[in-house]
């Protein structure tokens, strides 16, 4: 790619990334009464903003988001595969209900906080996620919250496509803490949208809901099982994209 070329596709993303972000306000001032009336408001407000990320990004940057598989939509936890904050949005936006545990200092975060509360973010303190999550199952029980798709990161970060990260043995306890079967997520959103940088490239970026793991499993069982499928889907939609990895068994 030429010099003059890359600067424009680099400028490209610089306005999608300030204007994706700027319509965060009159989305949110336009959803504003029926969120304040009902948790609904806040997450149509959400899905709204959603679709109009990928449709600018495929206007704009030559880039279309594709989800395969099938969005749960019933009391799953999705465990995902997290390359940047794309797979955030395409995940979220293609299931009902989809909430986040989140830090606890962020509900005290203007407009944020909020809005991540009336999404039915589950808000914890470090090292106390267990009881987060036991609070959130008998708010649900007593028809204090409704139920809907807990989406985590068992790597706990963002991992760049190729890169090998562990993964955390608390997902394993959230999936028998919820009792719930856990929906596996693959993609290769990193290549077209890195963790860090401006830049943005065209192609197709996927995430792919993969079959359900049930309930129940033991816990080694369950996470050996959890990371084989994750980690074999992303990389054969990684070679997909044209990225260079190995793919074959793990």
């Amino acid at each position: 790619m030429s010099g003059l070329a890359h600067a424009w596709r680099w400028l490209r993303s610089l306005v999608f990334s300030v204007t994706i972000y700027a319509a965060m306000l009159p989305i949110g001032l336009a959803y504003l009464p029926w969120t304040i009336a009902h948790r609904d408001g806040a997450v149509a407000a959400a899905h709204r903003w959603c679709r109009f990320v990928t449709w600018l990004a495929r206007v704009l940057l030559g880039l279309r988001c594709e989800v395969r598989g099938t969005p749960p939509e019933g009391e799953v936890m999705i465990a995902a595969k997290h390359q940047s904050f794309l797979d955030i949005i395409l995940i979220y936006g293609a299931v009902p209900r989809g909430r986040f545990i989140m830090k606890k200092e962020l509900v005290y975060a203007p407009i944020l906080g909020q809005i991540a509360l009336r999404l039915g973010c589950v808000p914890v303190d470090r090292g106390k996620r267990g009881a987060a999550i036991k609070q959130m199952m008998a708010d649900v029980r007593a028809g204090r919250a409704d139920p809907g798709q807990l989406i985590i990161y068992p790597q706990g970060t963002r991992v760049a496509p190729g890169v090998a990260a562990p993964y955390k043995m608390g997902t394993a306890a959230l999936y028998r803490e919820l009792g719930q079967p856990c929906v596996p997520v693959a993609c290769n959103v990193g290549v077209f949208w890195p963790k860090r940088g401006v830049l943005r490239r065209p192609g197709t970026a996927i995430v792919e809901f993969l079959p359900e793991i049930p309930a129940g499993l033991a816990a080694p069982d369950f996470m050996a099982r959890l990371e084989q499928e994750i980690e074999t889907r992303s990389d054969r939609l990684l070679a997909e994209a044209g990225f260079p990895i190995a793919v074959g068994p793990r």
